[in-house]
């Protein structure tokens, strides 16, 4: 099946990491360096200037939220009461931005990175996903992953899912006790993996470049495909059962949300590009109703 998403807000310059909480969606964008609020009406509201760029949102246990700030490496927390504050220093363990998060029930962060200068066309390079706990303690708990993007943990909390957007792939996790990561496995192969040599030949081999998602109560992953211009519900082991498109834009993340879980949020732009985006506010949220409602984190 293949579905058309339909215009919530427009005139973002690059949206990311969406989430539903509290009544309202939760959305970052790059480039007015914000994170904002968006009522299923389409009311924006502002409620964080990250000037060194916000990426990916989480809650801790006790509502605080945490935000990435990506280009320097910081993780962001905002408390109840609005104060902000550092929450942990991630420089000396990410060479290049941080990306996307996702955050479990104890208030653990799990953060990737990109892993090479994506910006500048430098070509792929494999990284380590970082786990940030409560206190600001920072851990590497795994390696070779070709740009770990969206993130998600299982309902029963034990098992992480993390996008290699470069090998085309979701790899999973089982998330022991004492917040180490084991029994790594392909959760999704979807389509062949891609030797990791120049940009230009990764990109060209690549079927889908997974980048944020979701997952739904019967265990599927909504993914945003970065360069197929759709959103993607897929099974466990990669079949694909569902297609949202966006108008002709990209898509480059995804949430469930809404009263009952139902409604999918895109965050869509014309291309990736940096220097585009910064220039003009062109990047859109979009809505589309699915069948299937939200599970798991984020």
């Amino acid at each position: 099946m293949t579905r058309q998403a339909r215009t919530l807000l427009t005139g973002g310059a690059f949206f990311e990491g969406p989430r539903w909480r509290d009544g309202q969606w939760w959305v970052s964008d790059f480039y007015r360096h914000g994170v904002y609020t968006v009522t299923p009406e389409g009311t924006a509201t502002r409620i964080l200037d990250v000037p060194a760029q916000p990426s990916g949102l989480g809650w801790m246990p006790d509502g605080s939220l945490l935000v990435v700030s990506m280009g320097d490496r910081r993780l962001l927390r905002r408390w109840p009461d609005g104060s902000v504050t550092p929450h942990a220093d991630l420089s000396d363990h990410a060479a290049w931005h941080c990306n996307d998060m996702v955050v479990d029930a104890q208030g653990r962060a799990w953060v990737g990175n990109f892993g090479f200068d994506l910006m500048q066309g430098a070509d792929p390079a494999t990284t380590g996903l970082l786990r940030v706990d409560p206190d600001g303690g920072i851990a590497r708990v795994a390696d070779d992953l070709a740009f770990p993007n969206g993130m998600a943990i299982t309902p029963d909390g034990a098992t992480l899912l993390v996008g290699e957007t470069f090998r085309g792939r979701y790899t999973a996790f089982t998330i022991n006790a004492d917040g180490s990561l084991s029994d790594r496995r392909t959760w999704a192969q979807l389509g062949p993996e891609p030797a990791l040599t120049t940009r230009r030949a990764v990109t060209e081999q690549l079927e889908t470049a997974p980048d944020g998602c979701c997952l739904d109560a019967e265990g599927c992953l909504w993914v945003a495909d970065a360069m197929g211009q759709r959103c993607l519900r897929v099974a466990p082991g990669g079949t694909i059962v569902d297609t949202v498109t966006a108008d002709g834009q990209g898509v480059f993340a995804c949430m469930l949300g809404g009263a009952d879980g139902r409604t999918l949020l895109l965050c869509c732009a014309p291309d990736s590009s940096e220097r585009r985006r910064r220039a003009a506010l062109e990047a859109t949220l979009m809505t589309c109703t699915v069948d299937i409602p939200h599970a798991g984190l984020p």
